[in-house]
This record gives structure tokens, sequence and C-alpha cells, in this order.
């Protein structure tokens, strides 16, 4: 009887261990895909990487993001949280357990100060881009940002104006209003990533993902990576790739990094 009664117990043991796991590899995952500057949410590098993660089981939102083509900076960079947010709020609506966002470019830039911010499990920086506190970029933005800088003092924020910006080496001029631009630009401002990654709520995971071909490539981990809270699940990759092609390339180690928090 003694001996029974041990076998039973072994068995709801094991039944319950079996219960256990199974209700930890059913987190239902969420993730916000930022596409990048310029560029919308059915550009080849966004659109593809959105469906790989469909078709892994996570639930995917991929908003049309205020830097877009059609949309050039129509809102700050700290109002461009509330957009990460609403998309957020729908992924919790659809049962997602835990959130991540994810950014191509200038979407990584603003995926790395979204969860500086607020919670989330962690984020995915493909090819992160924008830099306004870089010398180079500076070269570029310089003058504008302190044009920009005198029209907020002065009162004339939300002034409309044309000013200079930068895409991977390419420059352009944008019209926006100047309190948005320097949002945006300022070297000392809220899109700086180093001070972002600083910023991130302890047991917030990084994955930092680059290509060989990249700009951000020859900047290292020292540059952002290195500065965020350490972590266990943070993770550095680098693949074989340019700017443009980076989620793509990098996919498979997208998708098992995230698959390791189910």
């Amino acid at each position: 009887m003694w001996r029974g009664k041990k076998i039973i117990g072994l068995i709801s043991s094991v039944i319950c261990m079996v219960a256990a796991m199974a209700m930890a590899a059913d987190v239902t995952i969420g993730v916000v895909v930022l596409h990048g500057k310029g560029a919308y949410p059915d550009h080849p590098a966004i659109e593809g990487l959105a469906g790989t993660m469909q078709r892994a089981g996570f639930i995917v939102i991929s908003p049309e993001m205020p830097y877009a083509k059609g949309r050039k900076y129509d809102r700050s960079y700290e109002d461009t949280f509330g957009e990460v947010d609403a998309a957020v709020d729908k992924l919790k609506k659809q049962g997602a357990q835990k959130i991540f966002v994810a950014g191509h470019s200038l979407g990584a830039n603003v995926a790395l100060g979204y969860a500086a911010r607020f919670p989330v499990a962690g984020l995915v920086a493909m090819a992160p881009g924008h830099v306004p506190e870089s010398a180079n970029f500076l070269s570029v933005t310089g003058s504008s940002v302190e044009r920009a800088r005198k029209m907020v003092k002065e009162g004339k924020g939300d002034e409309w104006a044309f000013f200079a910006d930068t895409n991977q080496g390419r420059e352009t001029e944008i019209r926006v209003t100047a309190k948005n631009y320097l949002s945006w630009f300022d070297p000392d401002g809220n899109a700086v990533m180093p001070a972002n990654a600083a910023k991130l709520k302890p047991g917030t995971a990084l994955l930092w993902v680059v290509g060989t071909r990249d700009s951000m490539y020859k900047r290292g981990s020292s540059y952002v990576f290195d500065k965020a809270p350490a972590n266990t699940r943070n993770k550095y990759v680098v693949v074989g790739s340019d700017h443009t092609n980076t989620p793509a390339i990098a996919s498979n180690d997208i998708i098992e990094w995230l698959k390791s928090f189910q």
C-alpha cells in the first residue's frame, strides 16, 4: 500500500512538472516592430521580418511612425512614445503576455528610448541609426540645431521651417516645426542612444544586431550596448550585412532570442 501511494505521489509530481512546463511554454509574446527613417511598415526590411515573427507564433504590430516618409517628424521624439504605447496596448488586448519593442535604424533608436522609459520585457535594436550627438552628424545638422534652438527660445517652437537631415550619408532638407526638429536632433536631447541605454530599467533585455557593412559596426559594443544594465539575456550579434538588409539576415537570431523568453 505504501509503495502504491509513493508511486501515485511520484506520478502526481511528474504531472505537475509537465503542466508547469507547458504553462511556461505557452507564454504569448507580442512585438511592436518599428520601421526606419523615411520608410513605411511595408518596407521589405520590416514587412519580411514581421511576417517571419508571425509565423513563429508571435503577435506583431508594425505601426507607421512620425518619421515615416509621408509624415516627416510630425510629432516630437517624446510624443512618438505615445504611438508606440498605443501599439503595446493593442498587443496586450490581443493576448500578449510579454512585450518586446523591435526597431530598424531610427526605429531602433526609438525602441531604445521607449524601453528606457516604459516597462517591456526587452527590445531588439537592428542596425541602429540616428546619432545626433556624433561629429559627422553635427557637421550636417549643427547649424539647423542652433537655429531651431534659437526659435524655441524665442517662443517660435511651433513655427515651420526647413532644417537639415541626414540618413546613412544622404543629406536632405525637411520642413518641420522647430520644436519637433530639436527633439529629434538635439545632441544633448532625448534621442541620444548611449544615454538611453544607460537608463534601461533593470531586467530589460537588449538584443543589439549590427551588420559588418553598416557604419554602426565600427563603433563597436562600447558605444551603446555596453552601457545597458547588466543582464544575462543581453546579446550583441554581428551579421554579414549592410544597413538595410540586417533585419532579414538576422531574422533567425532574432526569432531564437525571442523564443528563449517563452
